[in-house]
């Protein structure tokens, strides 16, 4: 397993202090609304003057009472909550100082954090609930495939929170950990031997594969072409563009050379430096194109999957609007929406289906559900879509069909 890759969860001591920085926040709202409330009657009754002079020791007291309440409560969220994001926390420094502005604003930032709080704190009951059934506990390991201009680092796990999640309820995992860019042909060529080395290492026999957008593409294609079959026991693919990306077509057509290839070099150099050893944009990016991908599926669809014993299955999701995807993903939406209809902001959903099932996902809440959604990577709870929870179901179904 993989243990270097880590992506620490909300729970524990994290969850104590996010909670009790909740509530002091909560308490500084109040008792300031209160206190305001009687300073201003008396005020009224006694006059300006006269009330600071007779009260101004209480005042005094009251103003670094509340004063460390607040400052204990800001840290204390500031410094565990994950919903929060880096937009908030900006906006709550940004706008703390301007009057009624700031209230509406602490207002926002006590919403989410007792939201997640609350949130947290029912997944940890649950998780403790079912800690005996061990759902997730697949006779084969699961194996995570990225998709593509990621890796799998140490410090930031490429599927947010979901990894630490099945690992609670007692799956294996493992890791790809294949370069960011390459064509479809060499990324197969290295999960191939990464399978390899993961079942030769722990006779584990076999493992259950998810992958996510090219890493379906990947592994597809390593398990029809390279040998590989007998030690894989399920391919799930989430949101894989198996039928290409038409916008990814029109960029690569239109796009002038020297453009493509100022851009392709740049992206290699930075992908250099974060470990791939021999990073190709342009052959990455190709093999995602309609045409590309024509000629992945044409040299597959021959391979039967089920024949050599592999369960398949796809699962595809869709925005609802623009705003419902983080960056860049919010400015591709429409473009996307014009060449490929519904969209998760990169693949369309005419793309997603391949395998004996397919799951096609669209949020009932206006939220909508992003590419980058679907492996967790904002780390957001999105409304009507607990994506945890989603990938427990997922893999508990694994187990369930002796996978």
């Amino acid at each position: 397993m993989n243990e270097s890759i880590n992506n620490k969860p909300l729970t524990g001591y994290r969850l104590k202090i996010l909670s009790i920085g909740a509530f002091l926040l909560i308490l500084f709202f109040l008792s300031v609304a209160v206190c305001s409330a009687v300073l201003i009657k008396k005020i009224v009754e006694n006059g300006f003057a006269d009330t600071f002079k007779s009260e101004w020791p209480l005042l005094t007291a009251l103003i670094i009472i509340e004063a460390l309440i607040f400052w204990a409560g800001i840290i204390m969220v500031y410094t565990t909550s994950v919903q929060l994001g880096v937009k908030l926390r900006l906006i709550g420094v940004l706008c703390g100082w301007i009057p009624i502005v700031h209230l509406f604003v602490l207002f926002k930032i006590i919403k989410v954090t007792t939201a997640e709080a609350h949130f947290e704190k029912k997944k940890l009951k649950l998780n403790e609930k079912r800690k005996l059934q061990q759902i997730c506990k697949t006779r084969y390991p699961i194996l995570m495939v990225h998709g593509v201009f990621f890796r799998d680092f140490k410090y930031f796990n490429y599927w947010g929170r979901i990894p630490d999640e099945l690992e609670k309820n007692g799956a294996r995992v493992f890791y790809g950990n294949h370069q960011s860019a390459a064509s479809v042909v060499n990324s197969a060529k290295e999960l191939a031997a990464r399978i390899n080395e993961i079942v030769d290492s722990t006779g584990c026999g076999r493992v259950n594969i998810i992958a996510h957008s090219k890493g379906g593409l990947d592994i597809k294609t390593a398990v029809s072409c390279l040998g590989i079959a007998d030690k894989v026991a399920s391919i799930i693919t989430v949101n894989t563009p198996h039928r290409g990306c038409e916008f990814a077509e029109y960029l690569l057509n239109k796009a002038p050379a020297g453009f493509k290839e100022k851009v392709a070099n740049s992206y290699n150099s930075a992908l250099r430096k974060l470990g791939d050893t021999n990073p190709d944009f342009i052959a990455a990016v190709t093999d995602l194109t309609a045409s590309g991908c024509k000629k992945i599926w044409d040299m597959t669809a021959g391979f039967d999957f089920k024949g050599h014993g592999i369960y398949t299955k796809s699962i595809g999701s869709c925005m609802k609007q623009a705003g419902s995807g983080a960056f860049p993903l919010n400015m591709s939406y429409m473009f996307v929406k014009l060449l490929d209809g519904r969209n998760d902001g990169l693949v369309g959903e005419k793309s997603f289906p391949w395998g004996d099932e397919y799951i096609f996902l669209e949020n009932k809440k206006k939220r909508g559900i992003s590419h980058g959604d679907m492996i967790d990577l904002n780390r957001e709870n999105i409304p009507g879509f607990d994506v945890r929870e989603f990938f427990i179901d997922i893999v508990a179904d694994l187990k369930n069909k002796g996978l």
